[in-house]
């Protein structure tokens, strides 16, 4: 029963770090990023298994991080409320072409990273955006207007600029 225990908190805990490193970390991940994944998974395992390398406790520890995950998902389903708390929420990042700088700073964004999400989306200046949203997985979600659609500002340029 130790090791389910140990299993739960390590679990909440690693939920908890998770969800305050920011949405766009997760999505983002680096080959030195993944290693460091896989040499934290390790050292977790020594915690939650004291020293006991058996196949029971190594199963036993890794049936209950799925079932904590599987609880999470169908708290999620079943109370829609608490979405919000468990998942996060979509964030909108830039609003009729203008970049909202101060939800960048709370989802702990650049500038660089909204300009890098762009590109990659085939978006060439601020000003073709409609709608950005930064998804609750860390993926940006771009709306453009359509060709034939004015730029609302009347030929302003203040991020006209090229990403």
């Amino acid at each position: 029963m130790d090791i389910v225990i140990r299993a739960v908190v390590v679990f909440a805990f690693l939920w908890v770090a998770i969800r305050i490193s920011g949405k766009r970390e997760v999505a983002q991940l680096s080959a030195f990023d993944m290693i460091l994944l896989v040499t934290v998974g390790d050292l977790i395992s020594q915690g939650i298994l004291q020293e006991d390398y058996s196949l029971t406790a190594a199963m036993l520890a890794v049936s209950t991080f799925a079932l904590a995950a599987m609880a999470l998902a169908f708290l999620t389903r079943r109370f829609p409320r608490a979405r919000p708390v468990l998942e996060g929420l979509p964030r909108i990042v830039i609003r009729d072409g203008e970049p909202l700088l101060d939800v960048l700073a709370s989802e702990q964004l650049t500038f660089d990273d909204l300009a890098e999400g762009a590109r990659q989306n085939g978006i060439r200046r601020f000003s073709d955006v409609e709608l950005a949203v930064l998804e609750t997985d860390g993926v940006f979600s771009f709306f453009t207007r359509p060709a034939d659609e004015s730029d609302p500002r009347d030929g302003a340029v203040a991020d006209d600029r090229p990403l």
